[in-house]
């Protein structure tokens, strides 16, 4: 994991474009600073196209520090509805080469800011792009390319969620 540092930024603080970030200092790795969070829909915020318990109390408090994109290629055709009851942006993907799109937007957005939340084969690349690559062992399970790809697994989306809620949990973690 490459970690880029934004000098000067803490958790919440605005930054000149008025970006809020979340940072966290990794003891051997340096200053991991977040701007955006990239979410994958299906199988780790959603269960068969309904959301899972505990994503939308930490959504709105991850929403006054990052800002947050919902990726997906709306397979059970809720990313709409899902995303307005978020509070949160939604990025359609076309639904081929579904991991080259999720790869690209993190690199588009800032892949330096961006954390990433993820747990199927096509979410590997959005994972390792981003300088924070969440993967969530869910009751879809997790692809092994997701795993590998991934700085962190979580045993599911609350816990992942709650990496980035109390970042200390990040820097225990991470450490080297």
């Amino acid at each position: 994991m490459a970690l880029q540092v934004l000098l000067g930024y803490t958790a919440g603080q605005s930054t000149a474009e008025g970006v809020r970030v979340i940072h966290v200092e990794i003891p051997g790795r340096g200053r991991l600073v977040l701007a955006h969070l990239a979410l994958d829909l299906n199988g780790t915020i959603v269960r068969d196209g309904v959301l899972l318990p505990g994503v939308a109390e930490r959504i709105a408090a991850l929403r006054d520090q990052l800002a947050i994109t919902l990726l997906t290629a709306d397979t059970h055709g809720r990313a709409v509805a899902t995303a307005e009851a978020l509070g949160i942006a939604l990025h359609r993907i076309a639904p081929s080469d579904e991991t080259a799109q999720k790869a690209a937007f993190v690199r588009r957005t800032g892949a330096q800011g961006m954390a990433a939340i993820g747990n199927g084969a096509n979410d590997a690349a959005m994972l390792a792009a981003a300088v924070l690559g969440i993967a969530v062992l869910g009751d879809e399970g997790l692809a092994g390319a997701a795993l590998l790809a991934a700085d962190v697994v979580a045993p599911g989306i609350a816990a992942a969620l709650d990496l980035l809620l109390t970042p200390d949990r990040l820097r225990a973690t991470l450490r080297i």
